[in-house]
């Protein structure tokens, strides 16, 4: 028998989360982003639950050619864009679109020579400073791919920095889309500007959506929102089991460093997940756990392979029992993803991408 600790999909909560979605932007094309392996829940354990979605976006062609051999035929966006000019030649054969936001990129479709019809979303750095063109070098460079016959469409993009929440005293959206919308007056096309914050908090023209981690149960404002406030579900749990039960006295020490004292008699278990689980080493003592379905916390010191938890008002505590570090219970108690997080000074994106390929995936429907 293999270590007792898995993650569990949940397809339920996925197709729900991708309805909610649909449901808020209904003028609006859904994309559901699929980018680090489906924020770590693996791309195969997903697909059937969004492939209601209008297209798929991810970063790299592996991804976008397991989707092809999953069965999908409908629109692919690469949101990088193209890393040489031999990925054009994938991006006609699989029918891809992708984004381009450098001069490097803009040279490479304009010296491409062979049959193409390529839809690409031309990307503006509208202020976060991270991918696209200038406000200033927008128009010519849309004026030079509108030239190109090689260029069937162009889309406008852009990404919000700010969406989840204020930027300098101001609604966070404001200065990119003022730039947005200035810069595209007299252009015409399509647009995609709303990433998951942008979705929930406002009602904005995006002729296509670009849904990420609202799809998979994390709230992008948490704590200004909860998921429940989002009514989304949770899409993982990382489940596993107590291996060890220990009587502590007063004064006893735990884990490595012996970052945590006792302070009278105590009883701890010691659950199979550590931090080469993808559970981070960083959480402090006090980060919530599930255990039976009754919430505890973790004490001391993540270590490798195991980690050790509070059970001394967990009465039906023992070697066996359930452990949820985050998700669902069988019970049906739910730890947010994005408390975890919050205790361990991150957010919930980072723990599902990090759990590790020695982690058991199981898919409930």
């Amino acid at each position: 028998m293999s270590r007792p600790i898995t993650a569990i999909i949940h397809h339920e909560a996925l197709a729900h989360n991708l309805a909610m979605v649909r449901s808020t932007v209904e003028n609006s094309q859904v994309f559901a982003v699929v980018k680090a392996n489906a924020y770590g829940h693996r791309i195969e354990n997903v697909y059937n639950a969004f492939k209601t979605a209008d297209g798929f976006a991810l970063l790299d062609i592996a991804e976008a050619k397991k989707l092809r051999a999953l069965g999908w035929e409908g629109s692919i966006i690469l949101l990088e864009g193209i890393f040489s000019p031999q990925d054009l030649f994938d991006c006609t054969q699989y029918n891809l679109s992708f984004a381009i936001h450098n001069e490097t990129q803009l040279k490479w479709v304009q010296q491409h020579q062979y049959p193409a019809q390529f839809d690409v979303f031309l990307k503006m750095n509208s202020g976060m400073n991270r991918l696209g063109f200038k406000p200033s070098e927008y128009i010519s460079t849309w004026n030079q791919l509108h030239s190109n016959p090689a260029i069937k469409s162009i889309t406008h993009m852009m990404h919000f920095s700010d969406a989840d929440g204020e930027r300098l005293g101001q609604p966070g959206i404001n200065y990119q889309l003022e730039t947005f919308e200035e810069t595209l007056k007299d252009l015409p096309g399509k647009r995609s500007i709303s990433n998951s914050a942008a979705i929930l908090r406002y009602k904005l023209h995006s002729d296509y959506v670009r849904s990420g981690i609202v799809l998979y149960g994390s709230s992008p404002d948490y704590p200004t929102h909860t998921i429940q406030d989002w009514n989304l579900q949770p899409t993982m749990t990382l489940k596993s089991e107590l291996i060890a039960i220990q009587d502590l006295q007063d004064h006893e020490t735990i884990g490595y460093g012996s970052t945590f004292t006792t302070q009278g008699p105590m009883k701890i278990g010691i659950v199979a997940c550590g931090y080469a689980d993808g559970y981070q080493r960083i959480s402090p003592t006090g980060t919530p756990v599930l255990v039976n379905g009754v919430r505890t916390r973790l004490i001391g010191r993540v270590s490798m392979d195991m980690l050790a938890v509070d059970v001394t008002h967990i009465s039906d505590a023992q070697v066996g029992s359930e452990v949820v570090l985050w998700g669902k219970s069988s019970s049906g108690t739910i730890l947010p993803i994005d408390e975890v997080a919050s205790a361990s000074g991150t957010v919930g994106y980072e723990l599902m991408c990090a759990v590790t390929s020695r982690v058991t995936f199981l898919n409930q429907p």
